[in-house]
């Protein structure tokens, strides 16, 4: 185990609270402070990583092989690097953010959710006949099967509806970012709704997880502008209410 993923296990072993609390938010007033297992080091992955640890959040990343020079850059951003199985038993939320065929073999590797707060910030993709196009649509989602190999877990979609260009930086933009999120456990959604605000989005509840059938085509709208038409890739949606004359 190297050095940086035994410091971060050391540094929260043995704690009793799932998260602590500070006065202060970047955006607001701060509730809490979470300790945030991202399972995948790759584009989108630290794109958030970079986003919530300038919130002041603690991030671990869960990879296949902790020891892999190519995950020194995580660590000197202020990340633990760590097993995908050690990640996910010592942090406050599980964020998936690997290719969606890799979504299986990720979710076992977590061990046990049960009872635990997954974010699916995967989409189904697959190349199709026209390019890239969802595995999966409509009868079902993505984040529907994450919640079926993860039984007990509470499990929400969010973070997949732009590309990481936008997750890692949403200043400069006319009005916020929006960004939706799809849940069953209305209990602890105003957290996950709380991080997806500490990137800079504009958290705006959607439903129950099976609004992720809506959700996961609606951010392949995004990829077909971005790289079908060619908007910039740091594009964004937002939500606007028409002001009073």
């Amino acid at each position: 185990m190297p050095h940086q993923c035994q410091a971060w296990l050391r540094r929260w072993a043995g704690s009793e609270k799932p998260c602590k609390k500070t006065p202060h938010r970047p955006r607001g007033e701060r509730r809490h402070i979470m300790r945030i297992g991202i399972i995948g080091a790759g584009r989108v992955g630290t794109a958030l990583a970079k986003g919530w640890v300038r919130a002041g959040h603690d991030i671990v990343f869960g990879v296949t092989n902790p020891n892999d020079p190519k995950h020194s850059a995580a660590a000197a951003a202020g990340a633990g690097i760590a097993s995908v199985g050690d990640a996910a038993s010592h942090c406050d939320v599980v964020v998936l953010t690997v290719p969606w065929s890799a979504v299986p073999a990720a979710v076992a590797a977590c061990g046990n959710l049960d009872g635990r707060l997954v974010i699916d910030v995967t989409n189904p993709l697959t190349a199709g006949a026209d390019g890239i196009d969802l595995a999966l649509g409509f009868s079902t989602s993505g984040a529907e099967e994450v919640a079926r190999l993860a039984p007990g877990a509470s499990v929400f979609k969010t973070m997949n509806q732009v590309g990481f260009e936008v997750m890692s930086d949403t200043s400069g933009y006319a009005a916020p970012p929006v960004m939706f999120v799809a849940g069953d456990d209305q209990g602890r959604k105003p957290m996950i709704m709380e991080l997806v605000s500490d990137l800079g989005f504009e958290a705006l509840d959607a439903g129950p997880l099976k609004r992720a059938r809506l959700l996961e085509p609606y951010a392949l709208l995004w990829i077909d502008q971005a790289y079908i038409f060619g908007m910039p890739r740091t594009s964004a949606f937002a939500f606007l209410a028409k002001q009073a004359p």
